[in-house]
């Protein structure tokens, strides 16, 4: 005598829900992937708040001055001798855009005097870095 279980007319099907967990994963993956790509060259420094500040993802050189005054560029400790002539050398061609990243503890004349080094180069192209408010 043959006992039918009924698992004989069913057929094979595809879940669902495991293929949705493995699509979401390599979402996870290539987001993560992408996040970690980000180039950041300077130093962590409290930078000022602006409410027209924009988010550049392009390559740039980074000049850093931290709290205590003291000149990266490009996280690289480097003296204001001479600086200006090093980032004219690193910009190439096409010219890549000079950030400035200054602690809101540093000194204003510093950032002024970088300013004008940066000017008397022939390097006009200077933008400060600050954090985006929040409206």
């Amino acid at each position: 005598m043959k006992l039918n279980s009924g698992y004989e007319a069913k057929k094979a099907r595809v879940e669902m829900l495991p293929l949705i967990d493995v699509v979401f994963l390599l979402l996870v993956f290539f987001i993560y992937a992408m996040v970690s790509m980000v180039v950041h060259r300077g130093l962590k420094v409290d930078l000022p708040r602006a409410n027209t500040a924009a988010l550049e993802k392009n390559d740039y050189i980074s000049i850093t001055i931290d709290a205590e005054n003291r000149l990266f560029l490009n996280g690289e400790a480097s003296e204001a001798e001479g600086l200006a002539e090093k980032v004219r050398q690193l910009r190439g061609e096409p010219k890549k855009p000079v950030f400035i990243e200054g602690d809101t503890q540093a000194d204003l004349g510093l950032a002024i005097e970088l300013l004008d080094d940066l000017k008397n180069a022939g390097i006009e192209e200077v933008a400060f870095s600050c954090k985006a408010e929040n409206p």
